[in-house]
């Protein structure tokens, strides 16, 4: 039914979503369908106000992401359905839509991403210019060297959209309350929460932020700084042009990547919107600083047609027919930008039982994927497939209103700049959150960011080509690092690991937590391991080297990437079962060095008393040392996989502690290796990486893990029981490893695996290995195909590579070596 007058209707909520634009109706109409009693909306004016209404409405399938292409997907496909469903007309248009490519750049980008589309499901083809042509007969072919098409493409009308997830959710119970605005939120100390509104209190189980450029505004309401800032999109609509009307089907929509604009047919004319650079965009920063105006709904923003001038040129080189038709219509409205253009989706770190879905620039075409995405995780509790790339959590406190300003100014204006492998972007950097051996090293390096970090990827040599030259193929970096490569693996070297998330979990109840959350044993006191959490269904959640300190007292350390992922993980664990436990965390705090190489103990022996030998300090054995007089922990592991430590310390010692090791290595000939060669090194050692060989998406069998996962341990660590299931049905697809032989292109992840004509699995990450002189990767395959020997390919840039499943490790870790050089064999290096 139709609130006209707008009451609460109840004052108990299982879950209350607060924002009525398309994602928070899509929401309610996902939870309410999959059964969930009690799920209300709050709209604080009327559904669509905000940016859904003045949309362009665009869909599809594309995305350079993995993931992604799956909310897409879902979405199209749920659009296609909704006015059988719902009774409700969607204004649903599928001509298909072509990115035109108009430099051989843009070829290489499209064959690129061919190879990442390959093994998912979504139609996507690299057309020739005549296909092209005879799809969208307007075109100036002089421009066009190709496209990437996709059918099934197209545009919806928002509002139309929105009102039919409306008319959904409340034919399945869901309660769409407006004109009612929250007005504050209070947590409860069991969770739950108190929403108050000018019509009184709710109290819900979960709280939903989906309050688009709001949102700042509700998270403000508990203490939380969300990284969104408005930005000022436009977009032109024509009068009738006759060419356009004299055409007997709808024309495709086109994006031409180089004018940097989107155009497609809008009733007998044609709408175009570009995204202008960032020296020229404009942001409404006033937001920000003094808050979304009250009344602000269903409004506007001036028009400016010069901001946009030199793309409005571009679209009528490009469709030469613009040049004599009318503007009848320019749209300037707002859209939320986070930093990376990406939206924030899930639950919050640091506060229970508070979730998000903000921070939408492609609001449309991600409603109706993350509306069941979320809901299915509210539901399940746990991800239904791995989208870190979402997690509102990989943002923090170094994410200032100033960089999200900077970054959502260069994300707008390169929303259509090539997407190249192992990409950089420079805006905002460096937040305050660096290392204490940034200012020492920035100069002698090419710098990576890493979660609001910045950490050296590859070290200059007089000589060189410095500096960051991305490309499709092998660059400037290849060969510095198969000169660290080389450095770490026939004398020693040193990296800075700062950027790691490290934790600090103590209290009585630390062991029977851990235990709890890790499906291998907890390490004895004085010793670390490699342990995984895994989802309730035997997902793989993050992985951890866990180690205990003092009886009782851990430190966790995990990939900077997933720092407060994994954090907000164990907080809930150890809140939902009551165990008594303090979790503090310490990564802005500690530094890292890792010291790695043949010479590794020689040098830092040299700076202790401590017995470092083999025989008194084992691998995988952590203690308390002093090295120069400063205070480290120091653990025995290396994912080099060549003899080496990582030392933790206080972040205000880091550049005395690596001169004093730079200092005492000068005789061995020491140097600096990046996270470059670590990543070649690891690969050579069969390393498994989280977020590519495991993830949500990956169980911990098919990934060969089975050495860290222990199901006869007495605890019955989340996941267990799902485990025991899976290995008994047997799995459909193993990780193997692969050998390449390419040209002047490395594999590096996400690339079609083919076989007998047919793409049969995906590789999961690749580097150039040096010691062997080919490229390696690993893939997922199906089992049968997983024996070692087998012949597959790998398609990279358009051509299929021969690639051979080999027994692994490529190269043997050091320990194993020691090992077996002890029993009188000859180990592979």
């Amino acid at each position: 039914k139709e609130n006209q007058s707008p009451s609460l209707g109840k004052d108990r909520a299982d879950t209350v979503i607060i924002g009525g634009g398309c994602v928070g109706v899509s929401l309610a109409y996902h939870l309410a369908k999959a059964g969930l009693k009690d799920v209300v909306l709050l709209e604080k004016s009327e559904l669509t106000a905000g940016s859904t209404w003045h949309a362009a409405g665009l869909t599809t399938y594309f995305h350079p992401g993995i993931n992604l292409k799956k909310i897409h997907s879902y979405s199209i496909k749920l659009y296609e359905k909704l006015e059988e469903e719902t009774g409700q007309t969607v204004g649903f248009h599928q001509p298909g839509s072509i990115r035109i490519a108009s430099t051989p750049t843009r070829v290489d980008e499209f064959k690129y991403q061919m190879t990442r589309a390959g093994w998912h499901p979504t139609e996507q083809y690299l057309i020739t210019p005549e296909k092209v042509q005879e799809l969208f007969p307007l075109l100036n072919m002089d421009m066009v060297l190709a496209g990437l098409y996709n059918p099934g493409d197209g545009h919806i009308d928002p509002y139309s959209l929105t009102m039919a997830l409306a008319a959904g959710a409340r034919k399945y119970g869901a309660q769409l309350n407006y004109p009612v605005q929250v007005t504050n939120l209070n947590s409860r100390s069991d969770g739950t929460w108190e929403v108050e509104t000018p019509l009184g209190i709710i109290r819900a189980k979960r709280i939903v932020n989906t309050a688009g450029f709001w949102a700042r505004e509700i998270g403000k309401m508990i203490g939380l700084q969300h990284p969104l800032i408005p930005v000022h999109h436009q977009y032109v609509v024509t009068s009738t042009i006759p060419e356009v009307k004299a055409l007997k089907t709808e024309l495709p929509v086109i994006r031409d990547l180089e004018g940097s604009y989107y155009l497609r047919q809008e009733r007998d004319g044609l709408l175009f919107g570009p995204y202008e650079s960032e020296e020229k965009m404009k942001l409404q920063d006033s937001w920000v600083t003094n808050g979304v105006p009250p009344g602000f709904g269903k409004e506007l923003f001036e028009s400016d047609l010069d901001r946009i001038m030199e793309h409005i040129e571009a679209a009528m080189e490009m469709v030469p027919v613009l040049k004599n038709a009318d503007i009848v219509n320019t749209i300037a409205g707002p859209i939320t930008y986070s930093p990376d253009i990406l939206p924030m989706v899930g639950p919050h770190q640091g506060v229970r039982n508070y979730w998000v879905a903000i921070g939408f620039g492609y609001g449309i075409i991600h409603a109706g994927g993350i509306g069941k995405y979320l809901s299915d995780w509210i539901l399940e509790g746990e991800p239904p497939f791995d989208l870190i790339e979402l997690d509102p959590n990989r943002y923090g406190k170094w994410t200032t209103t100033e960089y999200t300003a900077a970054k959502a100014r260069e994300s707008y204006g390169f929303n259509n700049i090539v997407g190249y492998p192992k990409e950089e972007r420079f805006a905002g950097r460096p937040t305050e959150r660096t290392s204490g051996l940034y200012d020492f090293l920035k100069s002698k390096c090419s710098m990576g960011f890493h979660a609001g970090w910045e950490q050296p990827h590859w070290f200059y040599k007089p000589g060189d080509e410095t500096g960051y030259k991305p490309s499709f193929r092998r660059t400037n970096w290849f060969d510095p690092v198969g000169r660290e490569y080389k450095q770490v693996m026939e004398k020693v070297g040193v990296i800075d690991l700062s950027p790691f998330g490290k934790f600090k979990v103590k209290g009585t109840d630390s062991v029977k937590l851990l235990d709890h959350l890790f499906a291998n044993v907890v390490p004895k006191v004085g010793s670390t391991n490699i342990s995984h959490m895994l989802t309730p269904r035997g997902r793989v959640y993050a992985e951890l080297t866990v180690s205990q300190l003092y009886p009782g007292e851990f430190m966790l350390v995990t990939g900077s990437g997933s720092e407060l992922h994994d954090l907000r993980w164990i907080e809930e664990e150890a809140t939902r079962g009551g165990y008594k436990v303090e979790i503090e965390n310490m990564t802005d705090d500690m530094g890292v060095l890792g010291v790695a190489g043949p010479y590794a103990r020689k040098i830092l022996q040299k700076l202790t008393s401590e017995d470092l030998s083999d025989g008194s300090f084992r691998f995988l054995q952590s203690r308390h040392l002093k090295l120069s007089d400063i205070a480290v922990t120091a653990i025995r592991i290396s994912y080099t996989g060549e003899l080496g430590w990582e030392l933790y310390h206080r972040k205000e010692d880091s550049v005395a502690l690596y001169s004093a090791i730079m200092e005492a290595g000068q005789e061995e000939g020491i140097d600096n290796f990046g996270t470059y060669a670590l990543n070649a090194l690891r690969l050579e050692k069969g390393f498994r990486a989280w977020g590519a060989e495991m993830n949500c998406d990956t169980n911990p069998l098919e990934a060969g893990l089975e050495y860290f996962v222990k199901l006869d341990k007495p605890a019955d660590f989340t996941g267990k029981q799902a485990l025991k299931q899976i290995k008994e049905k047997g799995l459909k697809r193993r990780l193997v490893y692969l050998t390449l032989e390419t040209d002047n292109v490395d594999p590096e992840g996400n690339e079609s695996v083919w076989h007998n004509g047919k793409v049969i699995g995906n590789t999961t990450s690749g580097s150039f290995s040096y010691s062997s002189q080919q490229s390696l990767a690993f893939a997922y395959v199906p089992t049968e195909l997983s024996k070692v020997g087998q012949i597959l390919e790998v398609e990279l840039l358009g051509k299929n590579y021969p690639a051979t499943i080999i027994q692994e490790p490529l190269v043997l870790t050091e320990p194993t070596r020691i090992r077996l050089q002890k029993k009188g064999e000859n180990p592979k290096i």
